[in-house]
């Protein structure tokens, strides 16, 4: 692999001889390919049983898997469906560790291709509200196109500066992930475009970018709150020296332990003046773990029981726990891993290990909310769609907005003066006297919520005609029809009696 000679004189004179050697021979190594399995279309042990792929577990995510790079997983049906996501194994780290739970607000502040976002919205399990938002226009396409792919029903997107959230969601979020713009040095290996354009875009210019997205995300974040910083690049500048600055300018923050599992290593100390408080932050070295390189951050911003005085986090419940058991793991469950606490961890000091205890949660800035509306209030040809063609829905509350139809868990807050990409889950349009479904509609169900369904053979020729954008030579009942490979839900057909009407959106169909 061809690499900037700035970029390896620098390497050199960070890692030393020894060190650096083994970085540009783990860079002209393959790298690695992975997929993250969707746990809203699918579980675990059904996927196992019927995957098409040797899969070897990626030992940070239970639901992320090695495969070979000859396995071309997003040519299969199963991909189409929405069953798995194509994702370097490395950047499946930070939405883990951010550990977002059912029911809580949760903003992917710089989110597309949407990679995390979708990772967060399956640990959500479609309760609560994720606000997925990207500053790039061209972008928020594929971010769109990824969360309808998946099924993600609690999601607003947004195409927005971060400075511009901060009006409408000021101490709104119990969590916020930033994979921020960088470098891209860790992506050397896996795209030899980043490294030929490294010269034009290095740490100096991303620098720039990083420190105004942090401070927003601080005041997009509650007391009590999480957020993670991540970024694909190995500049210090970029890493541990980024969040030192953060920190130094609000003491609030405290950094939490990653679990250092499979070659995953700590943050550089040394690059961060010295202070071993960043050992708890995490490193993926091509030459130490099976993956691309990364850095990620968990801090939480600390609040003081008034009653005793004593520091923790937060859930979303409203408990505080002391990071660190009686012997040294970590019992936060958000981390979803049981791994040594670092003995640099100032909340593992004795006395306090273990402790829980009530407080009230802070509560967020009070927010305006979106007006919505309930099932029975909503136009007659819709109620009728659901009548004649769904056994049921998710439970919610109803955005329409012009034409289109949206659906969320709850109401989210006024999104005035935002560009807004999604308002939700969108279903579909009004159109005359009439309701249209969305594509998106029926690929965020299961298949038994549709009171016509075809299931098809992966493997089978109608699968591949329908991908195609095909007519597909079936009996059935009249009417529109989910079309659906083991279970998993492509899309939309209607059902003339001897055949399936393609409905599969233009933009989407397979060239062969």
């Amino acid at each position: 692999m061809k690499l900037p000679v700035a970029f390896k004189d620098k390497m050199k004179g960070l890692l030393g001889e020894t060190e650096y050697t083994e970085l540009i021979e783990a860079l002209n190594r393959e790298r690695q390919y992975g997929l993250r399995v969707n746990t809203l279309k699918t579980d675990l042990e059904n996927f196992k049983k019927v995957s098409p792929f040797q899969l070897e577990p990626v030992p940070w995510t239970a639901d992320g898997f090695y495969i070979s790079a000859e396995d071309a997983p997003g040519r299969h049906p199963y991909y189409h469906a929405g069953a798995y996501y194509i994702q370097e194994p490395s950047a499946m780290l930070p939405g883990q560790i951010l550990g977002a739970q059912p029911g809580e607000r949760v903003l992917d502040l710089c989110a597309a291709p949407g990679g995390k976002t979708v990772q967060i919205a399956a640990a959500m399990k479609g309760k609560g509200l994720l606000v997925s938002n990207d500053i790039s226009a061209d972008r928020v396409k594929a971010l769109v196109k990824n969360i309808e792919l998946c099924g993600v029903r609690n999601a607003i997107v947004l195409n927005e500066s971060p400075e511009m959230l901060v009006r409408n969601f000021e101490g709104y979020f119990d969590r916020v992930i930033i994979d921020a713009p960088c470098s891209g040095e860790g992506m050397f290996r896996k795209d030899e475009a980043a490294a030929k354009s490294w010269e034009s875009f290095k740490c100096e210019r991303c620098t720039k970018l990083q420190e105004p997205i942090l401070q927003s995300a601080d005041r997009l974040l509650r007391p009590g709150g999480t957020l993670v910083y991540s970024t694909c690049t190995f500049s210090p500048e970029e890493d541990e020296q980024m969040i030192a600055k953060f920190i130094q300018q609000h003491e609030e923050y405290e950094l939490a332990e990653i679990p250092k599992i499979a070659g995953i290593e700590g943050g550089r100390a040394a690059w961060a003046g010295g202070d071993t408080a960043f050992e708890r932050a995490a490193r993926l070295w091509p030459h130490r773990v099976k993956g691309e390189g990364h850095f990620t951050a968990k801090m939480i911003k600390m609040i003081k029981d008034t009653d005793t005085g004593i520091t923790g986090e937060i859930g979303f419940d409203g408990e505080i726990g002391i990071v660190g058991g009686t012997d040294g793991t970590l019992t936060n469950p958000d981390d979803g891993f049981t791994e040594a606490c670092s003995s640099a961890c100032t909340l593992n000091a004795p006395g306090l290990s273990g402790l829980h205890f009530r407080t009230k949660p802070t509560e967020s800035k009070p927010t305006e909310t979106e007006p919505t509306e309930t099932f029975d209030n909503l136009p007659e040809s819709f109620r009728k769609f659901v009548r004649d063609n769904m056994n049921h829905l998710p439970e919610g509350v109803y955005l329409q907005k012009g034409h289109n139809l949206y659906h969320l868990p709850e109401a989210p807050p006024k999104l005035d003066g935002l560009k807004v990409a999604k308002f939700g889950w969108f279903l579909g349009t009004f159109e005359d006297n009439r309701f249209e479904p969305s594509h998106s509609m029926v690929t965020a169900l299961e298949m038994k919520a549709f009171k016509r369904s075809v299931n098809l053979d992966a493997a089978s020729r109608e699968v591949g005609s329908y991908l195609k954008g095909e007519t597909v030579m079936l009996d059935g009942e009249k009417g529109f029809t989910a079309v659906c490979v083991n279970g998993w839900t492509l899309g939309w057909a209607k059902q003339t009696g001897d055949m399936l009407k393609n409905l599969y959106p233009k933009g989407w169909r397979r060239l062969s």
